[in-house]
């Protein structure tokens, strides 16, 4: 199955589960129940859980067993600010790439942004979600710098869980549609100095509206 293994293809469904709230913050993950429910033997599905155990998405507790991560305020200032350096790397080598990397880059984002207007509309705010995030990992992946796109994928997963947080937080999703747009408006510009402005004001209201 698309060349990849059985216990990356289960953590990978598993990490989906999780971002998608079929497993909450605090549930326990059972490797038995896993199993079975997956048709496939304890060893893949326990490498699995080992790999989110790493990446931090999954706590392992001693005689208690292996929860679903539960993101305190403090985890949330760490995730952001691991972002917002990230994505200011990204922003600056996004502006010194060639116009025509640029340009493709913008017009992704720019297709992403339709598409959370349209989740607006009809009040989806997992779509919402799920598209929040595609656009920074979009972002980030424009720098063209693959290690950097593998560590900020690690935080994708829990971004994305932080973002679920803030549907009540967020009277107007209509705000989180803006902020984006802002982000691409100064990028396409190449106004490197609003451009980061616009990035970090974006992430640090998240981590303030997380805390309400």
């Amino acid at each position: 199955m698309e060349g990849r293994p059985t216990a990356q293809l289960i953590a990978d469904h598993l990490r989906n589960q999780i971002v998608q709230g079929v497993f909450l913050p605090g549930e326990q993950i059972k490797e038995s129940v896993l199993a079975a429910q997956l048709h496939t033997s304890r060893g893949p599905v326990r490498e699995a859980v080992q790999r989110l155990s790493q990446e931090g998405i999954l706590v392992s507790r001693r005689n208690r067993g292996v929860f679903v991560l539960e993101l305190s305020p403090q985890d949330n200032k760490e995730i952001y600010a691991v972002r917002e350096a990230m994505e200011i790397t990204a922003a600056d080598a996004l502006l010194d790439a060639d116009p025509g990397h640029l340009r493709d880059t913008c017009r992704a984002l720019s297709r992403i942004l339709r598409s959370m207007a349209k989740q607006v509309t009809v009040s989806h705010w997992h779509n919402l979600a799920q598209l929040d995030m595609e656009f920074h990992t979009t972002f980030v992946a424009g720098a063209r710098n693959s290690r950097m796109s593998r560590i900020y994928e690690t935080l994708a997963a829990e971004s994305t869980m932080c973002i679920l947080a803030l549907e009540n937080s967020y009277p107007r999703p209509t705000d989180l549609v803006h902020e984006h747009q802002t982000i691409l408006n100064f990028l396409e510009a190449g106004n490197k100095q609003d451009l980061h402005h616009a990035i970090r004001r974006h992430l640090e209201k998240a981590v303030l509206d997380l805390a309400v």
